[in-house]
C-alpha cells in the first residue's frame, strides 16, 4: 500500500545562535592529556587529534593520539591497583561511588555544556545524559551492597558449598561518540562496584567529558583504578582488546567494531561485553492510539538527532490505518525545532556528530531516493555550517529496502505497512539486529503475545525509549550480548567461584 501525507514536503531551517556567549570557555576544558595512574600525562607520540564542534565545524580542543605504549602504561597502572581495590569491602566501594555521584552533581552544569559543545546535542538531551550518569553511579553504589547468590548449603553429603563472587581484574572499555559520558558511566560504575580497575578509550571525536570526569574524580579514586587513553580504534582500542593483562573488553559501538574487538580478544580468551547497534521496529496495530504513537515517535525517533541505537526508526503500521498514522507522524516531525544548542532551550534536533557521519546519513537518503522511497518530510542536508540533516520520514518503503534494514543512525524514520499479525512479526524480526522494539495496541492479549515473539532484548508496549537504572539494557543477534544497567551488569563484570568444604566427621 502507498502511504501518503497531507501537505507538501517542507524543509526546516537551522536555528543559529546570535549574540550569545559560547557554551564553554578555556577554563571549562579538561587537561588535554591521557589520564594514567591518577594524573594527566603526555602521550608517547606527541601527535594530537582535533576535537570539532559539529554545529559550527570549528576546532574546540586537541587531545593526544594514543599509541600502544600509552595503552601498555595505563594497563600496567590498572594491574598495579587491582588487588587493593578488589579487597575493599562493598561498603567502601559504595561510598566511593556515592562520592563520585556527588561530585558529578556538583559539576553538572559544566558537564552539560561540554557535552553539547562536543557533540552538538540540544541542551535538554545533555541534561538528561548527565542526570542518568549520576543516577547510574548511585544505583550501582546501592546494588553492590545487596548482591545475591545461591545460598550456602550442603548440596553433596558432608560438603558445604559456598559461592563467592569475585572481580574479573582489569577491564578495557571502549565507548562511542553518541553518548560519551553516559556510556562511560554505564561501564565505569558497575566495573568499579564489582571491584575491578579499568582503562577506557573514549571516542576520538567526543573525548572531552570523559577526560573531565577523570579530572573531577581524581582525588576520590586510588591511582590506577580509572585510566583514560584517547586515540583511534587502531591502535588504542585494538591494543586494549588484545592485551594479555586485560581480563575483559567492554564495548558500546557499531557492529563492525564489535566484531573487530571480539576477534582481537579471542587470542587471550578474554571475556567480551558487547552492546552494539539496533534497528528498532515500531509495530502499530489498527487498534493503537495513533496520536499517542505519533507523539511518542517525535521524541523516540529523533532523540539525540536519531543517533541512538534504540531509536524508533522503523515503523511497521497496519495498512488500514497507515495513511492516517503517517499524516499524524509527519505533522509531529515537521514541528521539530532544529538548531545549535546555544540557539534556544526548545531546540530538539542538533547536528550529526561529524562530517564522516553526516556523509553516511545523507548517503542513505540519496540511495533511498534513487530506489523510489519518498520523503514525506525532510529528506536531505540543511544549509549552512554544521552537519545538520532534516528530520525525515520515508514512505513507500518496500520490504527489504536498505533504509529499513540497515542502521542509518540519523534523524530518519521509515514507514512500511503490513496486512496481518504473522506478517508484522516476521518482518519485524527480519533484521540482523535485535536491540529493541515496540508494540502499539490496546489489546492486552495481543500485546503480551507479540512482545514475546519479537526477537529483541527490550520490547516496549505503547511507549518507546524509556529506560531505568534498575532494568537491563542489551540486545540479541547482531546487537551483541552484554547487559548494561541493573544488577545484570554487576554479574557481567564479576565471576563466580565455588568453594566446597568437607565437614564430614
Amino acid at each position: 500500500m502507498t502511504t501518503t501525507a497531507a501537505g507538501p514536503t517542507t524543509t526546516p531551517t537551522v536555528r543559529r545562535a546570535a549574540d550569545v556567549p559560547p557554551l564553554i570557555t578555556e577554563a571549562d576544558l579538561p587537561p588535554a592529556h591521557h589520564f594514567v595512574d591518577g594524573k594527566f600525562v603526555d602521550g608517547a607520540a606527541g601527535r594530537v587529534i582535533d576535537v570539532v564542534d559539529p554545529s559550527t565545524e570549528s576546532v574546540i580542543a586537541r587531545v593526544p593520539e594514543g599509541t600502544v605504549e600509552d595503552v601498555d602504561r595505563a594497563v600496567a597502572a590498572a594491574v598495579a591497583a587491582k588487588e587493593a581495590w578488589a579487597r575493599r569491602v562493598p561498603k567502601d566501594r559504595s561510598e566511593v561511588l556515592h562520592a563520585v555521584a556527588d561530585r558529578l552533581a556538583e559539576n553538572a552544569d559544566v558537564l552539560v555544556r561540554l557535552e553539547s559543545a562536543n557533540t552538538g546535542k540540544p541542551l535538554a538531551v545533555s541534561r538528561d545524559d548527565i542526570a542518568m550518569t549520576i543516577d547510574t553511579f548511585r544505583f550501582m553504589a546501592g546494588a553492590v551492597r545487596a548482591t545475591t547468590s545461591l545460598a550456602a548449603g550442603d548440596y553433596a553429603e558432608d560438603h558445604l558449598s559456598v559461592i563467592l563472587r569475585e572481580p574479573l581484574g582489569v577491564i578495557g572499555v571502549i565507548t562511542p561518540w553518541n553518548y560519551p559520558l553516559l556510556m562511560a558511566a554505564w561501564k565505569i560504575a558497575p566495573i568499579l562496584a564489582a571491584g575491578n580497575t579499568l582503562v577506557i578509550k573514549p571516542s576520538e571525536q567526543t573525548p572531552l567529558t570523559t577526560l573531565k570526569f577523570a579530572e573531577l574524580v581524581a582525588d576520590l579514586l586510588p591511582p590506577g583504578v580509572v585510566n583514560v587513553v584517547t586515540g583511534y580504534g587502531a591502535p588504542v582500542g585494538a591494543r586494549l582488546a588484545e592485551h594479555p593483562d586485560v581480563d575483559m573488553i567492554a564495548l558500546t559501538g557499531s557492529v563492525s567494531s564489535g566484531r573487530a574487538v571480539a576477534r582481537a580478544a579471542a587470542d587471550t580468551l578474554k571475556r567480551v561485553h558487547l552492546e552494539l547497534g539496533g534497528k528498532a521496529p515500531v509495530v502499530v496495530f489498527p487498534d493503537a492510539d495513533l496520536s499517542a504513537a505519533a507523539t511518542s515517535l517525535r521524541t523516540a525517533g529523533f532523540w539525540n538527532s536519531g543517533q541512538e541505537c534504540g531509536a524508533a526508526c522503523r515503523v511497521l503500521v497496519h495498512e488500514s490505518v497507515a495513511e492516517r498514522f503517517v499524516e499524524q507522524l509527519v505533522g509531529e516531525v515537521r514541528s521539530l525545532v532544529v538548531g545549535e544548542p546555544t540557539s534556544g532551550e526548545d531546540v530538539e534536533v542538533g547536528p550529526m556528530v561529524s562530517k564522516a557521519h553526516f556523509d553516511r546519513v545523507t548517503g542513505y537518503l540519496e540511495r533511498a531516493r534513487t530506489e523510489g522511497l519518498r520523503a514525506a518530510t525532510g529528506g536531505g542536508a540543511l544549509d549552512g555550517p554544521g552537519y545538520f540533516v532534516a528530520p525525515t520520514v520515508l514512505v513507500d518503503v518496500p520490504e527489504g529496502a536498505e533504509a529499513a534494514r540497515e542502521e542509518i543512525f540519523g534523524p530518519v524514520i521509515t514507514v512500511e505497512t503490513f496486512a496481518d499479525e504473522e506478517e508484522a512479526v516476521r518482518r519485524a524480526n527480519d533484521v540482523p539486529l535485535g536491540l529493541s522494539a515496540s508494540v502499539w495496541t490496546e489489546n492486552a492479549r495481543r500485546s503480551h503475545d507479540i512482545a514475546a515473539r519479537l526477537d529483541f532484548g527490550t520490547v516496549w508496549v505503547n511507549s518507546h525509549l524509556v529506560l531505568a537504572g534498575e532494568v537491563p539494557w542489551g540486545g540479541f543477534k547482531g546487537s551483541g550480548y552484554g547487559r548494561d544497567l541493573s544488577i545484570y551488569a554487576l554479574d557481567d563484570y564479576s565471576r563466580t567461584k565455588h568453594v566446597m568444604h568437607n565437614h564430614g566427621r
